[in-house]
């Protein structure tokens, strides 16, 4: 287990985070959070030449990546926001 916001991880950690989840970084954003507020994330672009800066303001600030995200040795990998999506990872 590795606690991110202890241990932040980089942008090219995050870039094979979210390959192998299929999304963009918009989608594991905690846009809620109060750094997100003050970068006006919810006013970014979300088209394909916005993902590195998405993904710098994940890497530099963790506690807007949504958690946990569960990655396995097979390679799967699910952001596990609730406890059905936990349970079936684990199953």
């Amino acid at each position: 287990m590795r606690r991110y916001l202890e241990d932040p991880p980089t942008e090219a950690e995050l870039v094979a985070v979210l390959d192998r989840l299929g999304l963009d970084p918009w989608d594991i954003t905690r846009t809620g959070e109060k750094i997100a507020g003050e970068l006006e994330l919810k006013s970014w672009g979300r088209a394909p030449e916005d993902r590195p800066r998405w993904i710098a303001a994940l890497a530099e600030h963790p506690e807007l990546i949504q958690r946990p995200i569960i990655t396995a040795d097979d390679g799967t990998a699910v952001v596990a926001r609730d406890e059905n999506t936990v349970r079936s990872v684990l199953s």
